[in-house]
């Protein structure tokens, strides 16, 4: 009997870890209501088949995937059409204009001042008058857009040039040279490891991380210590 339990536990929790990849890697307060909806009757439709022995397995596999269908149509649907995704996801709402806040949309959704005011401290912004937009998405989130004399400052209005961003990469990690990431860096294991010992490291098994950005800054962060960066000669020669 325990057995049976188990066994069913461990194929209901692969395949309910399945549909999920499947239906996307987006986190709770990012989902669309439908979406939201479906993930919560799947959690609760999982957990019947486990406990239920005298209930068929197939009789719980099949409505997870009839859930997982019915997701991809919606999907599929939204993406095509503008009318039914307004319809099925709702559409963003403006609540604070450049004449202050829209109590009328506010009533529509069903928010209070203080709902408010904790979505735009989020945001952080504390002052409503640092305001010009708040919009509340259709996931629930809220997107601001500050007067001008309270927006950041950017490197483009102090007309400052910047380098371009790159995403570093890894090319060591947990005692483990990334052979992949050195071939788009196109650096040898030789020349990581004399870089580490100039850093005053005796050998690269005391490293728990190291990455290079395309600008050439070697980060390295050993097991025990405070993390070193180094900027190297590297001429930006990667793929990546």
């Amino acid at each position: 009997m325990i057995l049976t339990i188990i066994t069913r536990s461990i194929i209901i929790y692969f395949i309910v870890l399945v549909l999920l990849r499947l239906m996307g890697k987006r986190q709770i307060g990012d989902m669309q209501p439908f979406e939201l909806v479906i993930t919560l009757i799947i959690a609760d439709l999982a957990t019947i088949p486990m406990g239920e022995t005298a209930l068929p397995l197939l009789h719980g596999i099949i409505p997870l995937f009839t859930l997982a269908i019915i997701h991809f149509f919606l999907s599929f649907l939204t993406r095509k059409s503008s009318f039914l995704r307004k319809a099925i996801n709702g559409k963003p709402v403006i609540v604070i204009g450049p004449n202050g806040i829209d109590y009328k949309a506010l009533k529509t959704l069903n928010m209070n001042f203080n709902d408010l005011q904790e979505c735009i401290r989020s945001s952080g912004y504390f002052n409503l008058e640092e305001i010009l937009y708040a919009i509340i998405q259709t996931n629930g989130s809220i997107s601001v857009l500050p007067r001008a004399p309270f927006a950041p400052i950017t490197a483009s209005d102090l007309k400052i040039e910047k380098k371009p961003a790159s995403l570093p990469m890894i090319i060591f990690a947990e005692g483990k040279f990334q052979h992949k990431n050195l071939d788009l860096t196109k650096l040898s294991e030789q020349y990581v490891e004399e870089q580490i010992k100039k850093l005053g490291f005796k050998k690269i098994k005391d490293i728990l991380l190291i990455t290079l950005s395309q600008t050439g800054n070697l980060y390295v962060q050993p097991t025990d210590g405070q993390f070193v960066s180094k900027q190297i000669e590297y001429k930006g020669e990667g793929n990546w």
